[in-house]
This record gives C-alpha cells, structure tokens and sequence, in this order.
C-alpha cells in the first residue's frame, strides 16, 4: 500500500470548497485535465453515487470509474474506484481555518494493489500520482480563488 498526503489552504468558504471536491460536475469544472463526467447511477451526489471520469493523460484519455462511500457535507467526502489492480481510496476532508476567511482541504490518497503486476508498479508510480493529484488540488484552488 502507498499514501499520499497533500494540503492546500484556500481563500474560500468551507461550504464552496466541499461543494466543489464533493460534486462530480463542479470538480470537472475546477480540474481542466477533466474531460468528461458520466453518472452511473440516477443519484448525483452522496453515498452510492457512482460515475465515470474522463481525463487527459500525457496526451490521451483515460477513464476511471469512481463510487461515493462517504460524503458528510461540510466535512469529508470518500471516493474509491478500481482501475490497474488496485484499489484508489481517496479521502478529501474540509476543516476552517482559525480565521474563518479560509479552508483547509486535506487529501488523503491510499492505493491498495490487489493483482501481483500491480504491487510491483504501483510504488513505483507514487511520484508520478502525487504530482498529478497535486496539479488536482491547485486547480481546485486556482478555481475557487479566481471566482470570488
């Protein structure tokens, strides 16, 4: 298993950062490598919401299937998907700063391989997956930030 740990703090209200990393549509929209957003499932949001992502990847698409096991508004949503013999689990949580003007937002990525091929490549591929969820959390911070 690997994890991945990233912070960003944002000038931006609580309630908007979640409605932004818990809303598929919204996320799509704040991250330009995203495509393409198709649900699976009639539910938008929330536990049980399941949908596909579409996204640029060193110049071609690739899409990941990804399902909504936890979401507390204002707090924390969890999503999870299998691609590659592994099991992606991140956790997104939102917490206010101490000056009530800005959030925190907190991710949490661990990657569980489940196939043997996969627990060779999947630490070997950390660097490269924290840098682009990086690029994830600055654009969902770029987004925000340039909308007030």
């Amino acid at each position: 298993m690997t994890r991945t740990r990233l912070t960003r703090i944002i000038s931006a209200p609580i309630d908007r950062v979640f409605d932004t990393i818990a809303d598929p549509v919204n996320y799509t929209r704040a991250v330009p490598q995203i495509t393409k957003v198709e649900f699976l499932t009639d539910q938008r949001n929330g536990v049980g919401t399941r949908f596909r992502e579409t996204r640029e990847m060193r110049g071609r698409e690739a899409a990941t299937e990804l399902e909504v096991t936890e979401y507390v508004v204002n707090e924390r949503v969890r999503l999870v998907s299998r691609a590659g013999g592994t099991v992606w689990d991140s956790v997104f949580t939102v917490t206010p700063t101490e000056d009530g003007r800005t959030t925190r937002l907190d991710l949490v990525m661990e990657a569980r391989p489940y196939r043997l091929l996969a627990r060779v490549f999947v630490p070997l591929m950390k660097g490269v997956v924290a840098k682009a969820v990086a690029g994830d959390m600055d654009a969902v911070k770029a987004y925000l930030e340039s909308a007030q």
